[in-house]
């Protein structure tokens, strides 16, 4: 009988496909509608996601398969959905950051700046968020969090060491890493996910106070970089995956929205909802690993001169290793600022860019996007060679002289490209054009009128919740771009503003701070060790808690002027939310100005 439960469950991947799709045939058989058709398909790819029984990509593909066949929308249709003008953007922008990481840009900054803070532990998480969090906003979260994890382990393992000779040889304490007593816990040996704590038989008092301080100090860094990993991405449009796809989908639902989320209008909103989860994440990590001590986190009045310069050995190491800036690594850096002063100077909305006066159309918008300013930096970056001036040998003709590589080159990018994001990206654009052509999207819109009598800051609140705790479960992308179409038709549905629930839920899908599995970041943390499921589901639950309260106190406040959140949109109106919407909209439950 095990044998045989063990066979269903090795091959529980083809099951869970075969099956699926058969016991959902009730619903298109049973309702013959284009909006059942398409309910089917949404179900059917929810689920796969879910499970992941197939790869998040394949599933985005079905779209093309089965919206054609059941007649909602044409295949040449469907398939302008995977290309759409957000997938340029992330394509350029991922060039761009692929480029940072080629040439070690990423690594300068973050050593850099952790030599500027200091070793202090309070100081020292707070280093190592604010560092993370800022690669995060330009590269992936991903590898921000594979390069930050190994340097902060390095830097504890450094401070350890010191502290540890310290007693030994002089019998005193560093006063700089001198916590709280942590709180008397059952002795652990064997973590959840399968690695030893080195502990010795009979170790003395003070080394099992030390050992015991080394784990609370080490879990807290590494919840510290994945937390801020995921953080920090809010903050840009490119930041990471969700915020392109809800751009994608406004476009896509709102074809006249003029361009309202663009890289200026989401900055200003996002960032200082990411300044302040940040730091609030960090008084959190602190009062939960270090203790309430804060004038022992912070080493005031201890003199800590010459430990800080013993712990900043390590790190001084890394920074030294790297060698003076390269021509490469100026040239690069140059290259982003101009693309991220390009990014907020197109077209943001509060003064004509330059994007409305040099590339003006009909109606005096910018022709240019984000994503063509993203290409053009990448092109060039294609083109600019790597060392000026400079010639090398060519190791497979000794006789003769090569030119420099180039800033980028396809074989770098082909390896570190992830293609499968442009799909996952278009199967979300097609199930929202899907959803809008089978007339699904009115149907659930009109089934969801009667939340019209609830107040508008409860919903979101009640919705980021719920986004928040799916995301825990499934792919962050995979959640914005099931919810989103969702909440653009009930938005219409009740006259709200799109953007008012749709803005806060794309937040709410970063909000993955509670189990391993919920997001990369989480899982490389939890690899290294140190790090039990409860620790991180203890930290991640309230912090889930204030992002949600925090990103509600965000679109109650300062996004309702910069998205104009007062009133029912033109653009969002329909032939349906006409008459329904125009004259309600006094009446609006909207947060008044």
């Amino acid at each position: 009988m095990a044998t045989c439960w063990q066979a269903l469950w090795a091959y529980r991947s083809y099951l869970i496909v075969f099956l699926l799709p058969i016991l959902l045939l009730p619903l298109p058989i049973l309702i013959p509608s284009k909006e059942a058709y398409c309910a089917y398909t949404i179900i059917l790819m929810a689920l796969l996601w879910c499970t992941e029984a197939l790869p998040l990509a394949v599933t985005a593909l079905f779209p093309i398969v089965l919206f054609p066949m059941m007649g909602i929308v044409d295949a040449s249709e469907v398939a302008i959905e995977y290309l759409k003008d957000t997938n340029i953007l992330f394509v350029g922008g991922l060039l761009v950051a692929i480029a940072v990481e080629h040439w070690n840009l990423h690594k300068r900054i973050a050593l850099r700046v952790l030599l500027i803070v200091g070793v202090r532990p309070a100081l020292l998480i707070l280093g190592f968020m604010l560092v993370t969090a800022f690669l995060s906003m330009w590269i992936s979260n991903t590898a921000t969090s594979a390069m930050m994890v190994p340097i902060a382990h390095a830097v504890l393992n450094q401070l350890h060491s010191i502290q540890d000779n310290g007693d030994v040889e002089e019998g005193s304490n560093n006063p700089t890493f001198e916590l709280q007593e942590p709180s008397p816990q059952k002795e652990v040996t064997k973590l959840e996910n399968g690695q030893s704590l080195p502990v010795t038989s009979a170790p003395p008092e003070g080394r099992t106070h030390h050992s015991q301080e080394h784990l609370r100090i080490s879990q807290c860094l590494s919840l510290c970089v994945c937390y801020s990993a995921s953080i920090g991405g809010i903050a840009t449009l490119t930041g990471t995956t969700p915020n392109l796809v809800l751009q994608g989908q406004v476009n896509s639902l709102f074809p006249e929205n003029g361009n309202v989320v663009n890289f200026a209008s989401w900055f200003s909103f996002a960032f200082p909802t990411m300044i302040i989860l940040l730091l609030l994440a960090w008084l959190w990590l602190q009062i939960l690993f270090l203790g309430f001590n804060f004038r022992k986190n912070f080493g005031f009045g201890e003199n800590t001169k010459e430990r800080q310069q013993a712990a900043y050995g390590v790190i001084q190491t890394e920074h030294r290793l790297l060698g003076p800036m390269t021509f490469a690594e100026k040239a690069v850096s140059i290259l982003f600022v101009i693309l991220v002063l390009l990014w907020f100077t197109r077209e943001p909305g509060f003064f004509l860019g330059w994007g409305n006066v040099a590339f003006p159309n009909a109606k005096g918008e910018s022709m240019l996007s984000d994503g063509t300013v993203a290409i053009f930096i990448s092109i060039i970056m294609f083109i600019m060679p790597s060392k000026f001036p400079g010639l090398t040998q060519d190791p497979e003709n000794p006789g003769k002289l090569k030119a420099p590589p180039a800033l980028l080159d396809w074989k770098t990018v082909n390896q570190r490209m992830p293609w499968n994001i442009m799909l996952l990206l278009g199967g979300g654009y097609a199930l929202a054009k899907g959803s809008e052509r089978s007339g699904l999207s009115e149907w659930l819109g009109n089934k969801l009128t009667p939340l019209k009598s609830v107040p508008s800051p409860a919903i979101a609140f009640i919705l980021c919740l719920i986004v928040a705790t799916f995301t825990e479960c499934t792919s962050n992308v995979a959640t914005t771009t099931i919810f989103l179409p969702i909440l653009a038709s009930m938005a219409q549905a009740i006259c709200l503003h799109p953007l008012y629930v749709m803005l806060p839920c794309t937040l709410a899908a970063s909000l993955a701070f509670m189990l391993p599995v919920a997001t990369p970041p989480n899982a490389i943390v939890f690899s290294f060790g140190g790090l039990r499921v409860l620790d991180m589901a203890r930290a991640g639950f309230l912090l889930n808690i204030i992002g949600v309260l925090v990103i509600t106190l965000a679109i109650n406040s300062w996004s309702i002027p910069i998205f104009n959140l007062y009133s029912f949109p033109s653009w969002a109106q329909s032939t349906n939310t006409t008459a329904r919407c125009l004259p309600s909209l006094a009446n609006t439950t909207m947060p008044s100005p």
